[in-house]
This record gives C-alpha cells, sequence and structure tokens, in this order.
C-alpha cells in the first residue's frame, strides 16, 4: 500500500467535494433554468392585443389565446385592452363618496370665450377606444394627458368660433360634431393611437356672476322665436283661406259677367224680333205692347171701383181685387 502525502489527500478531499457540488448544481441549474422559461408563457384575453418587446422594441403582435415570449429581460409583453370604452372629463370631475357620486367643477377648464367675446362654462364628457396599441404605449408618455389637454384646446378652439346665442340654444349639436373632428385630427396628428367615439356637451352655460340675467335674455330669445313661429302659423293658415276666397269671388264674378251677356245677348235677340214684327204690322204690334205692358202694370197694381153717384159714404167702394176673388171661389 502506497503512502500518501498530506497534499494528497487534500487533493483528493477537494476532487470529492467539486464532483459532488457539480453533481448538486447542475439539477438546481436545470431546474431554475425551467422556471425561468416557464414565466415566458402569458395569456392574451378576448378583445386585446399583446405587444412583444425584445430589449425594448417592438418585434411583433399577439392574439387572444395563450401566448408565449422569451422570460424577462430577454422579451417583455404588454396587454392592451382594444375594445373596453374608455372616459375622461373636461371642465368636472366625477367624484365618489359615500352616498353616491358627484360633480367637482374644475373652473380653469370650464370657463372658455366665445366668438362674440362672452365667457360661459362648458363641461365636456369624451369617450374613447386605443384603436393602435403600438402608438398608444411607445409614441407618448402619457396619452390619457394628453387627450384631457388636447379635448381642451379643441374645445376651446371650437367655442371660440360659434356665439354665445348659438352655443346656448341650437348649436350645440354643431360644437360636439366640430370638437370630435378637430380632437380626432389632433390625436392623429400626435400618433396617440386613440380614437374619438363621442363628445357630449354636459352643461353650457353662464357664469354664476351673471347667470339669472343670461337665463332672462335666453327666455326673452325663446319668447320671440315662440311669437314667430304663432305668426308664420298664422300666415301660414290665413294666407290659403284668403287665397281661396279670392278665386271664389272671381269665379262668382265670371259667372255673374257670363249671366249679363247672356240676358243681355237674350233680350236684344228678343228685341231685334220684335222689331221685326212691329215692321210687318206695327198697329197690331203697337196695341198688344200696349195691352202687355198695361197687364203687367195693373197686375201689382190694388184696383177699386168708385160710383160717381155715391156721396158722402164708402158704401159705393168696390175692391175689385176681392170681387174676382168671391168670382173664383163661387160654383
Amino acid at each position: 500500500m502506497a503512502d500518501f502525502t498530506p497534499e494528497d489527500i487534500l487533493r483528493e478531499r477537494g476532487r470529492d467535494a467539486f464532483r459532488r457540488l457539480r453533481n448538486g448544481i447542475i439539477p438546481i441549474t436545470l431546474l431554475i433554468a425551467a422556471l425561468w422559461l416557464a414565466t415566458g408563457f402569458y395569456v392574451v384575453q378576448p378583445g386585446e392585443i399583446g405587444v412583444v418587446r425584445r430589449f425594448g422594441k417592438e418585434v411583433r403582435q399577439t392574439e387572444p389565446g395563450l401566448r408565449y415570449r422569451l422570460p424577462f429581460p430577454v422579451e417583455r409583453a404588454d396587454i392592451v385592452n382594444m375594445e373596453v370604452i374608455r372616459r375622461t372629463e373636461i371642465g368636472f370631475r366625477t367624484v365618489g363618496r359615500r352616498g353616491g357620486n358627484y360633480k367637482q367643477r374644475v373652473s380653469e377648464e370650464a370657463l372658455m370665450l366665445t366668438g362674440d367675446e362672452n365667457i360661459v362654462e362648458a363641461q365636456v364628457i369624451v369617450q374613447y377606444q386605443i384603436k393602435n396599441p403600438s402608438n398608444y404605449l411607445f409614441r407618448v408618455s402619457n396619452p390619457d394627458e394628453v387627450l384631457l389637454s388636447t379635448t381642451e384646446v379643441a374645445l376651446r378652439s371650437v367655442v371660440g368660433n360659434t356665439s354665445i346665442d348659438e352655443l346656448l340654444t341650437v348649436g350645440r349639436e354643431h360644437v360636439q360634431f366640430a370638437t370630435r373632428e378637430f380632437l380626432q385630427r389632433l390625436l392623429d396628428n400626435y400618433e396617440t393611437g386613440l380614437r374619438i367615439n363621442e363628445v357630449r356637451l354636459q352643461v353650457v352655460d353662464a357664469p354664476d356672476q351673471v347667470k339669472d340675467a343670461f337665463h332672462e335674455v335666453v327666455r326673452a330669445r325663446e319668447d320671440r322665436e315662440r311669437l314667430i313661429n304663432q305668426a308664420q302659423g298664422y300666415q301660414e293658415d290665413i294666407m290659403p283661406k284668403a287665397r281661396g276666397k279670392a278665386q271664389e269671388m272671381l269665379r262668382e264674378a265670371e259667372g255673374y259677367k257670363e249671366e249679363r251677356i247672356l240676358r243681355a245677348q237674350g233680350d236684344a235677340n228678343r228685341f231685334l224680333a220684335l222689331l221685326a214684327e212691329y215692321r210687318k204690322a206695327e198697329v197690331v204690334t203697337r196695341t198688344r205692347l200696349h195691352r202687355e205692358a198695361a197687364e203687367r202694370v195693373l197686375s201689382r197694381v190694388k184696383k177699386v171701383l168708385v160710383d160717381p153717384r155715391a156721396t158722402g159714404s164708402v158704401s159705393g167702394l168696390l175692391p175689385l181685387s176681392e170681387f174676382r176673388l168671391i168670382e173664383k171661389q163661387a160654383p
């Protein structure tokens, strides 16, 4: 049996320790590597998009389902919900408290100047969605804050080109549409990746200091419009009637005209026929005309026979009309 020096013994013990350490590290290393690789799995829910970055640079987008990316820090996945409808508020903030929510006014956002140099207080709700996840994540540092400031700019621009009368009465739809279009153009220029669904005015009113006076003016304008509409309605009602009455009178006049013309023509024809008969037999025709005229005249006159021998008494009066009536009634 060979003799071992102390150096050989120490060297052999070192080799044994290294072999034991190596046999224990490899399984642990493999386990740690497996766990590290397992952290690359992630789930994309319906309506969401996964944006995968490799060392900070976008490399792909993933659809809903169970997906895999290289574990951190090699790759990282950001999940963006594309279907949820978000909202932001301009001119006020909804504050939740026990018993319900209430609106807290933000005057520095709400007060703005109209096109005719009047001050109004406007409150707006903007509803929006994410349409481009890459732009939303990487083009601007805080898209929601950019949307808030951009909405205020767009609203002030549109209100600044609108009169207060239009803004308080019939111009709300126009202001909402113009603000949404202007806001979308600004967001597209900034590449925020946001899509505006709706801009809805909540409150458009005068400041509290002059609110009563403004409301009086608005009520006066509404009364004026109501009276104008009533007058126009009366006009629309009376004008057709007047036109109809005028046409009726014209038709009556035309009928009367035709009647008089026909009657005159008939009289003329009768006179000419009578003239022809008169020229044939003047005496006979003259006598007949005289008797016919006398008959027409005397038939409308009450006739009484007076006895010339009767004096101072009415007993000699004999009404012929009654006499003729008695004669007609006699058998």
